[in-house]
């Protein structure tokens, strides 16, 4: 551990100056402060505030326009061939990514490899910026290794940030899901059908869980435009890549294929819903004391020992060095 603090604090120092090292901690501590205050000031939205917008009613046929996933608006289009990938397989695996991650539209495949790319090499020239600025005649070897760095960062964070966009979105509909069945089951039984119960739950979710909302109303445009409901339902299942409403979507339409009541496959799996929803809250209940003891671990424990020992060090210090002076 030692060694590898003296080969970064020299780094440092010969590409930066003498001040090297203190520039490398600052960038350092701005990058983790920028990566967390999204995650700090985050908040999540209150289902109880959507009591405060009863009175407003949207039809879901005023923003279909905007929900709309097959427009290709044709910008760098001439690229095509040279940013999205041939394979056919891998295409449709990144563009199920992207669909999983909110970016339905079909030009998605074709931003994110010119992002990838764009910010590959922008992180590159930046490099090769600082480097030249910092130093008149740099070291190959750490020159390469900075922008090998760098270029490697702008290369992998667009999937890092599909990847965690993806997730949150996942997350974010396994939460409102079991609201929405229990929505969608008081619709059913007060005599809806189910395409209507759709819609009306699609317009009530809004303001609680936008995300699922969103997805409901694209299923219940779909519906409208006389698509096949089973194909509808299985792609509802395909762009949120949520096993919950998979399994919710292989109920509806089993239940359709034989003849069975909806209203009762409704309930059932309304109420396992909510047993699964406790479930992962006393999971992440019971991982709290853990993680509470590795917070108290690394940034407790450490400052105490320093202020017990850190004394007691300094005066042996002193007195080895007056003996060795003697």
């Amino acid at each position: 551990m030692e060694a590898l603090f003296n080969q970064f604090w020299e780094f440092s120092t010969v590409t930066f100056g003498p001040l090297g090292p203190f520039y490398a901690i600052a960038a350092l501590g701005a990058i983790l402060v920028i990566v967390a205050a999204p995650m700090a000031l985050r908040k999540q939205a209150d289902p109880v505030k959507r009591l405060e917008y009863l009175e407003r009613r949207v039809d879901v046929a005023d923003d279909a326009r905007s929900l709309r996933t097959d427009e290709d608006r044709g910008k760098f289009k001439v690229l095509s061939p040279y940013l999205e990938p041939s394979d056919e397989g891998e295409m449709s695996e990144v563009r199920a990514r992207l669909i999983n991650a909110g970016y339905r539209s079909r030009s998605a495949v074709r931003y994110f490899y010119l992002v990838r790319a764009g910010l590959a090499v922008g992180l590159v020239v930046f490099g090769l910026v600082i480097f030249g600025l910092a130093q008149a005649e740099p070291d190959p070897a750490r020159l390469l290794i900075f922008c090998g760095v760098a270029g490697l960062v702008g290369f992998v964070g667009p999937s890092y940030w599909v990847s965690r966009r993806k997730q949150q979105r996942q997350t974010a509909m396994s939460n409102g899901f079991p609201d929405a069945l229990d929505l969608m089951l008081v619709c059913v039984e007060a005599g809806q059908s189910l395409d209507q119960a759709i819609t009306r739950v699609s317009v009530e979710t809004e303001d609680a869980h936008e995300i699922l909302s969103e997805e409901l109303k694209i299923v219940a445009n779909e519906m409208r435009a006389g698509k096949d409901r089973p194909k509808v339902l299985r792609d509802f299942a395909d762009r949120s890549g949520v096993s919950d409403i998979s399994a919710f979507v292989t109920v509806l339409v089993q239940s359709a294929a034989f003849g069975t009541s909806v209203a009762q496959a409704l309930r059932v799996y309304a109420a396992e819903m909510r047993d699964k929803r406790l479930m992962r809250a006393e999971e992440k209940a019971n991982t709290l004391p853990t993680k509470l003891t590795l917070g108290t671990m690394f940034f407790t424990v450490p400052p105490l020992l320093l202020i017990l020992i850190g004394p007691s060090l300094i005066e042996i210090t002193r007195a080895l060095a007056n003996f060795n002076s003697r």
